[in-house]
């Protein structure tokens, strides 16, 4: 059994990159029955939301998620950080408050080191920690593939629920982490990246979005979602929809990983990043001199990205500046039109 095996070589594909595209799976979304009809569900499969919502009480609501993948880095200890991160983040875009967690595990225990299990649940545990989130349990298989990931649970005031369906015309729009992750990992799996800018894509990924959920939440947030494998363009155009809106980005505005147009150019665009722009790119109206590359990278697949924040302009840049003075990576990168076709304008 190997301990020092690179764990991103054990699959073709890794992190939020692994998902069934959207094309694909909104086919075999539309052949299920319809859910039944309960008033306490507050949020549920209609807008494509981060998580479901379900109303316990006049205060209290239930906010429930589930994400796990393949290995999107190599140290087993930070794949669990990542993989507990991204897990929790849906519940922060809803506006709410994390409180417990399962994980869930598939590893080839019988040709891996234990150890690198060990380690991998160490990771997320280090992280749920750090989000004041208790581990109640879990569900593991023997896979030859290993993947990990969790099942969330948060609470929510029922009036202060954020969802991807609420941005008005006049919002602005914060994304609060750098894009190009799906690149920089398929860059990883290419030995493309100096341990400088592995060791930046990786806190990238595993950075909590507690901080900007807490500063948000102080704030008049129209709409939100976290920006993940869907890629920056796919989660906007659902908001798009969503809201009954029209979003335009400047791309200018966007924030990247350094380096990303570089290893792009090279080659290292994954293949679910392409499946997102094949999917949107009919929703999508791109400047005349914006190149292939260009339109890729803002479809990239993040794993554990930043949240994606429709707020009032009158309060944007004040929230821009109280999350900047927090750490966090934000930018404003757009604005809500108003118009009623969902389609997103990249200038």
């Amino acid at each position: 059994m190997e301990k020092d095996i690179k764990l991103t070589s054990l699959s073709s594909k890794g992190g939020c990159g692994c998902k069934i595209g959207p094309a694909d799976l909104s086919q075999v979304l539309r052949s299920l029955p319809p859910t039944v009809t309960n008033p306490d569900l507050l949020v549920g499969l209609d807008t494509s939301d981060d998580a479901g919502v379900y109303k316990i009480n006049d205060t209290t609501a239930l906010v429930q998620t589930v994400d796990f993948f393949t290995p999107i880095v190599d140290d087993p200890y930070y794949f669990g950080q990542i993989a507990a991160a991204n897990a929790i983040s849906d519940v922060y875009a809803m506006g709410g408050t994390p409180i417990t967690a399962l994980n869930i595990v598939a590893f080839p225990i019988s040709t891996l080191d234990k150890s690198i299990l060990a380690d991998i649940l160490r990771g997320a545990g280090d992280k749920l920690a750090e989000a004041g989130v208790s581990l109640v349990g879990g569900h593991s298989i023997d896979d030859q593939e290993p993947k990990f990931g969790l099942a969330v649970t948060g609470t929510v005031h029922p009036d202060r629920i954020r969802t991807n369906a609420g941005a008005k015309p006049g919002d602005k729009l914060i994304l609060t982490k750098p894009i190009g992750v799906g690149i920089y990992s398929t860059s990883i799996k290419n030995n493309l990246l100096s341990q400088d800018e592995i060791n930046r894509v990786t806190a990238v990924m595993s950075t909590l979005n507690k901080t900007a959920a807490e500063v948000m939440n102080h704030y008049d947030v129209h709409a939100c979602t976290d920006v993940t494998g869907f890629g920056l363009l796919g989660h906007a155009s659902e908001m798009a929809k969503g809201s009954k809106v029209d979003i335009e980005i400047n791309y200018d505005h966007v924030p990247m990983l350094e380096r990303v147009r570089e290893l792009a150019d090279s080659g290292a665009v994954p293949g679910g990043t392409k499946n997102n722009f094949k999917h949107v790119q009919d929703m999508i109206t791109f400047p005349e001199n914006m190149d292939q590359i260009d339109q890729w990278i803002l479809c990239d697949a993040v794993t554990s990205g930043g949240l994606l924040i429709a707020v009032s302009s009158k309060e944007a840049d004040q929230l821009f500046t109280e999350l900047q003075e927090k750490g966090v990576e934000a930018q404003i990168i757009g604005e809500v039109k108003d118009s009623s076709s969902g389609h997103i304008n990249v200038r």
